[in-house]
């Protein structure tokens, strides 16, 4: 499922939970690689942090077995995606991208497609290369929390949203989100969040903001912190403006699959032209009126103070059908 702008995009805007059960059989994943959509960014930037920068994206607790999370997000890929993976005699194997790993975790070329991905799984660490595979076949990133402890032994995130997930290994679900602005009713919550994305039911949530970031990959030390150049017009700024959102869901382990309860976070990130993603003048409207009641402290924890008044003029104008707004 893609995001949902109208459950997300609500006024007066609050930082929430947000959290809403799935219906059974509703899917959790996406393939990075699609038959009929091609291949998505996801694929081609996770291959360049991946290269470059994965002792900040591959993070574990020492000590900690992220094994059983691991075979339930392949056995719930498997059973979503065939075509992205499958798990057959020991082998998990990845059809889209042309590789798999046998029993002993070598990397095996089933395919032509993607010698990057056997390149970068021969180099990997072997107790992480069934996590990398799975991050390069399926769009989402990981992490895995821990019900016990409410923190995050593990990681997997190769695209985070102006976080490190350096900073965040190990550490309380409320030490994850203490930075974030407004964040009293989420902080509040956090003992009931994780009984519940670590009992039997599943959950998905939705995060949205505005950027002048255009990549997936947002890591903190690689986005340029100047942020919208000065002096734009509201038609240059909203062309320089992308609507990032997340879809977050949790994909908890059966009773008894590991010691303590425990949950597999997924975090699937798009990034699209703020005008392109606005479908028609009562979406505009939606996102004027929430972005018109953030607080001064969420504006400023989201880059957000200096082009509000730009962008709400922008956004009033596709609003009202203004036929001379920028599309």
């Amino acid at each position: 499922m893609s995001f949902d702008f109208d459950a997300a995009v609500q006024a007066p805007f609050r930082m929430q939970p947000g959290l809403r059960r799935l219906a059974p059989g509703a899917l959790q994943l996406t393939p990075a690689v699609d038959p009929h959509r091609g291949v998505s960014r996801h694929l081609r930037e996770k291959l360049a942090v991946l290269g470059c920068f994965r002792d900040q994206a591959l993070l574990c607790q020492p000590g900690f077995d992220p094994g059983p999370a691991l075979a339930v997000l392949a056995a719930q890929a498997a059973a979503e995606h065939p075509q992205a993976i499958t798990l057959q005699d020991g082998q998990w194997r990845a059809p889209g991208l042309g590789w798999a790993l046998d029993e002993m975790l070598r990397p095996l070329a089933i395919g032509r497609d993607w010698p990057e991905v056997g390149s970068l799984l021969a180099q990997i660490a072997p107790q992480w290369r069934r996590a990398v595979l799975l991050s390069l076949a399926l769009a989402e990133d990981f992490a895995i929390l821990d019900g016990a402890s409410g923190t995050l032994p593990w990681l997997a995130v190769a695209l985070p949203s102006m976080w490190a997930p350096e900073s965040k290994i190990g550490r309380h679900f409320s030490e994850v989100h203490a930075p974030v602005a407004d964040n009293a009713a989420l902080l509040a919550a956090a003992p009931q969040l994780i009984r519940l994305v670590t009992g039997p039911d599943r959950f998905e949530r939705f995060v949205w903001t505005l950027t002048s970031h255009p990549r997936l990959h947002a890591h903190p030390q690689r986005v340029d912190p100047a942020r919208w150049a000065p002096g734009l017009d509201d038609d240059q700024l909203a062309a320089q403006t992308w609507w990032r959102t997340e879809r977050q869901t949790f994909i908890p382990l059966p009773a008894g699959a590991a010691a303590v309860p425990q949950a597999v976070f997924t975090l699937k990130i798009e990034a699209t032209p703020l005008a392109r993603a606005l479908q028609g003048p009562a979406q505009a409207a939606r996102l004027h009126a929430a972005l018109a009641s953030m607080s001064a402290a969420v504006l400023a924890y989201r880059g957000l103070s200096a082009v509000q008044p730009g962008l709400l003029r922008w956004l009033a104008r596709q609003a009202a059908g203004d036929p001379t707004a920028a599309p």
